[in-house]
């Protein structure tokens, strides 16, 4: 077999300070890469920069890293509030919002800045690889590389490969994913790939099921926690992923495919429009007001 040319990874740019743009900064830099982690201002990359150093400091206070290596991770970090210091990344991986123009205007500007054998990634959960890869300067370096929320905790990675990803490409994300201690699921060019194509639609029938009175609220998540043995149930899920995200997502599978089983709930559309998105807004299925979630209905 003919060896493969990987380009070696030194920087890592992530574009996105949020939830899950922080989560990829604090692996890759405890993996030992240097970070740049830009977002559309300063103040919003040093918060992030700042979450991050609470996550470590939790570590540290609980005995699982030491303050010398916490120190260490955050050293390696640089926030950015415009997207030229990524000019020198190896990989630079967006993790913007789940909107697909967002996403294409910040490959055409990125992609312009980088390296002839620079990568440019995606962290979406849902939109096809090929598709937003015609934003790219070469589609031959344009990956999928989904993370799963909370990124520290969890091990797995999808990398979806376009039509025209290389296999240089695909070797020098997987090498990546392995020195960040992540395990790599294959997943083919389709809406959802593999995890999100299977997750959605059940979230979306528990939110058909309570909307249609078959369940409340607690019996639906008691029902699939012990039943299907999972570790939460849907609705608790959705409120942690976030409801707006979630309708975000199935309306992207239902404009891509046409197939009208991916048609939202409408009481996920209800709870959308009311701003009851979940835990980031303090109220979705549940109430997190007070020192328990409470049902909401």
């Amino acid at each position: 077999m003919e060896a493969v040319n990987m380009v070696e990874i030194k920087t890592v740019g992530v574009i996105g300070a949020g939830q899950m743009g922080i989560g990829i900064a604090q692996v890759s830099a405890q993996a030992g890469y240097d970070v740049i982690l830009s977002d559309i201002d300063l103040p919003r990359a040093e918060q992030g920069k700042a979450g991050i150093a609470k996550l470590l400091s939790r570590a540290v206070e609980k005995g699982k890293m030491e303050q010398a290596e916490a120190d260490a991770v955050l050293a390696r970090i640089t926030p950015a509030g415009e997207i030229a210091p990524l000019a020198g990344a190896q990989l630079v991986i967006e993790a913007a919002t789940e909107r697909e123009e967002v996403k294409r205007a910040i490959f055409a500007n990125v992609g312009a800045l980088l390296a002839s054998d620079a990568i440019l990634a995606t962290n979406t959960s849902s939109i096809p690889i090929t598709r937003l890869a015609q934003s790219s300067p070469d589609a031959g370096r344009f990956i999928g590389v989904h993370f799963f929320n909370p990124v520290p905790v969890m091990k797995l990675v999808e990398v979806i490969r376009g039509l025209a990803t290389t296999d240089e490409t695909v070797a020098a994300i997987s090498a990546y994913a392995d020195r960040i201690g992540k395990t790599v699921v294959q997943a083919f060019d389709a809406p959802g790939f593999v995890v999100n194509r299977i997750l959605l639609p059940m979230l979306n029938e528990a939110v058909f099921v309570l909307g249609e009175g078959v369940g409340s609220i607690v019996d639906i998540d008691n029902g699939c926690k012990l039943g299907l043995n999972h570790p939460m149930g849907p609705l608790t899920l959705l409120d942690f992923v976030g409801l707006d995200t979630a309708l975000e997502i199935l309306n992207i599978f239902l404009s891509t495919t046409g197939d009208p089983k991916y048609r939202p709930a409408p009481l996920l559309v209800k709870y959308v429009e009311a701003g009851w998105y979940g835990r980031k807004t303090g109220r979705g299925f549940y109430d997190y007001s007070g020192p328990e979630p409470v049902p909401t209905r």
